[in-house]
């Protein structure tokens, strides 16, 4: 039987999971998703099936220090060949966070391609590298197998020209450095589903909050991005779990000629020592924090929510107003006090929240009295690649890396 294989690759992990594919036109049906992590001195692998029920749990010693990504996709592989009397791979799908200017589709993956997205590296040095390593070593596993890159950046590529500007010589701008946005994958599945959930007002100016260990802010209209917050780099707009976020960058000066930091000290700083975790000194995990009577954990939250709060005033603004927040991701999904002080802090928009609905975990949570529409849509990016996938392999036929 033959499936799509769907890969987030990550620094410490390998994300995955199967589909059926069915006629183009429709949507792939989820079989499993798994992971593949290192867990002290071994490498595990999780797969589970549709319905949540366990497949495989299996660990494997590691001699490595570091994750041995050859090893994972192994693990990876061979269970795929041996699941369910054998599963064919058609097609993979990788989630790749960068495409520049120049991919704004998902495409197939060939080596002029995979050379290409090298350069895009050091706008995404966090993701980018991991995503292409598992292209390439995936290819030696699986010869033959077509493989499509879907990136986090193309669904902001309908923003207009004045929303991906910076103020700086036009040179920089045309040599790229704009503002790209991210979690587009993300975004772009929760436009798929705002006629289910909105109704007649799909169509309608939303804000869409992904909120999670990274998190960013979406404006959309007609389905299309407007605006975001972050811009050329994953650092930018709201603060995260160990990220920044927005900064002026006369701190990024300062940290650089005043207290002599290298640029790796300040890359450190800014990527893994900073946002939750750096502000409470206790974790960058909404939910530890949550839980914590601590001062500083309280402050860490409230300034989550305060800039929250803002941007969605910056994006309103962008679209002439707003007629619905939905929240996604780890944090706006699972964290009901997160999403009640969001709501909170706009209704000078007309925003009035159901907190009966909010904690019972419903779809709408907005009240009757509410000028605009709340609601919480579980994201699938796994989804979102295999639809590409199926889509762009089945255009194109046979090929491979």
């Amino acid at each position: 039987m033959n499936a799509i294989l769907v890969v987030n690759a990550g620094s410490s992990s390998v994300k995955f999971a199967l589909f059926e594919p069915v006629a183009v036109a429709d949507t792939p049906t989820l079989i499993g998703k798994g992971r593949v992590a290192k867990v002290g001195d071994h490498v595990e692998l999780i797969v589970k099936s549709a319905d949540g029920t366990l497949l495989e749990k299996r660990q494997v010693a590691c001699e490595s220090a570091s994750f041995d990504y050859d090893h994972a996709m192994t693990l990876m592989v061979a269970w795929l060949a041996g699941h369910d009397g054998g599963r064919q791979v058609a097609a993979v799908g990788h989630r790749v966070v960068h495409g520049g200017q120049t991919y704004v589709n998902p495409v197939l993956v060939n080596a002029e391609i995979l050379r290409e997205l090298e350069a895009h590296v050091p706008l995404a040095p966090l993701h980018q590298p991991h995503n292409l390593k598992a292209i390439r070593l995936l290819g030696e596993h699986l010869p033959g197998v077509p493989h499509v890159a879907c990136f986090d950046t193309a669904f902001h590529s309908t923003q207009a020209a004045t929303a991906q500007a910076f103020a700086l010589p036009r040179e920089l701008t045309e040599a790229g450095v704009r503002r790209y946005g991210f979690h587009g994958l993300s975004y772009e599945y929760i436009a798929t589903q705002l006629p289910r959930v909105l109704g007649d007002q799909a169509g309608g100016r939303v804000i869409a909050l992904h909120l999670g260990n990274g998190a960013s802010l979406c404006a959309i209209h007609q389905g299309k991005s407007v605006a975001s917050t972050m811009g050329f780099s994953a650092l930018d707009g709201l603060m995260m779990g160990t990220r920044c976020g927005m900064l002026d960058a006369g701190v990024v000066l300062y940290l650089l000629q005043q207290l002599r930091m290298s640029p790796q000290e300040v890359s450190d700083l800014l990527y893994n020592r900073s946002g939750l975790l750096g502000v409470s000194g206790i974790s960058g995990d909404m939910q530890v924090l949550l839980q914590s009577g601590d001062r500083r954990a309280a402050e860490a939250i409230a300034l989550f929510v305060y800039r929250i709060v803002c941007d969605i005033g910056s994006l309103a603004a962008a679209m002439g107003g707003v007629d619905a927040l939905v929240f996604t991701a780890g944090i706006g999904q699972h964290a009901a006090p997160i999403r009640a002080r969001i709501c909170e802090g706009c209704k000078w928009l007309g925003a009035r929240i159901d907190l009966s609905a909010n904690s019972s975990g419903q779809e709408s949570i907005h009240a009757a009295s509410s000028a605009i529409r709340l609601a919480v849509i579980p994201t699938d990016e796994e989804l979102m690649i295999a639809v590409h996938t199926q889509r762009c392999a089945a255009l194109v036929g046979d090929g491979g890396v």
